[in-house]
């Protein structure tokens, strides 16, 4: 039977130094369950090994786990140590702390969302980068961020495509002027993305995989020719 990991707050136990082991454990079973215990015990002496452990921990659910460990913390303490892991040089340090501000959901943390993070090199980070800035962005800046987000256009495979996708349909109405004008891009990549997008926010009920493949049809074909085809098919 797997040991249950107690969790005394005050740092500096016996109980506390077991707690950081079970967080570096080669079980990952046994990583979830000292998180858990982490969540369910609040205390803000546990916050930086939390966080450090974010930076590193391989499996997805353990880190999920680790994120709801530090949003059951004070968010006034909690804040400044994630801000300090955006810059971190490790990607998977700067995405899990840009995930970790999407589930505090704490709007002052929006301008800390800079260019460079949503136009980070590593997928993984500009993804979620994206994704926070919707969920944080005041009405006020929706314009600006969907300006930046449709640099962004063509970029990646279906599941990145998809996720800059999701969250310019999430935007609004903001995004329909320039989403028409990256439709009109001379680069392939960028228009068919552009009119994917734009099929998904008149109808969020299209699939993805469906809405590249119109849009591509239109890129090829033109927009009069492709709407010609399509009524001569009707």
């Amino acid at each position: 039977m797997q040991e249950v990991v107690s969790i005394n707050p005050t740092n500096g136990t016996p109980q506390h130094a077991r707690m950081v082991d079970a967080l570096s454990a080669v079980d990952s079973s046994v990583r979830l369950q000292a998180a858990l215990a982490a969540g369910s015990n609040p205390d803000p002496g546990f916050m930086e090994t939390l966080v450090e452990r974010c930076a590193v921990e391989p499996d997805f659910y353990v880190r999920d786990m680790l994120t709801w460990a530090l949003t059951r913390l004070p968010p006034e303490i909690t804040l400044p140590r994630i801000r300090l892991e955006l810059g971190s040089e490790h990607t998977r340090a700067r995405s899990q702390a840009l995930h970790t501000l999407s589930k505090i959901g704490d709007r002052n943390a929006w301008v800390w969302i800079t260019r460079d993070m949503l136009r980070d090199a590593d997928d993984e980070v500009a993804r979620t980068a994206w994704r926070v800035a919707v969920a944080l962005v005041p009405e006020d800046e929706k314009q600006g961020l969907a300006d930046e987000l449709v640099t962004q256009l063509g970029r990646g495979d279906r599941n990145v495509q998809l996720s800059l996708s999701r969250a310019l349909v999430d935007l609004g109405d903001v995004t329909e002027a320039v989403l028409e004008k990256a439709a009109a891009s001379p680069d392939p990549a960028v228009a068919a993305h552009a009119g994917a997008t734009e099929l998904l926010r008149q109808n969020p009920e299209t699939g993805f995989d469906a809405a590249i493949e119109e849009a591509k049809r239109v890129v090829i074909l033109g927009p009069e020719r492709a709407a010609a085809v399509e009524s001569a098919e009707c």
